[in-house]
């Protein structure tokens, strides 16, 4: 995946929450500052 230029928005991609369920960028467009943790998985 290319790099993200600043101050240009952010490619759509979905990622599992931590119940599993599937959640996309889209689902907080036009919604306030989005902050995204990325947590490595143990084991």
């Amino acid at each position: 995946m290319p790099r993200v230029s600043l101050d240009q928005p952010a490619p759509e991609f979905s990622l599992p929450d931590f119940s599993g369920s599937p959640v996309s960028l889209s689902d907080y467009r036009g919604r306030k500052n989005v902050l995204l943790v990325f947590n490595r998985g143990f084991g």
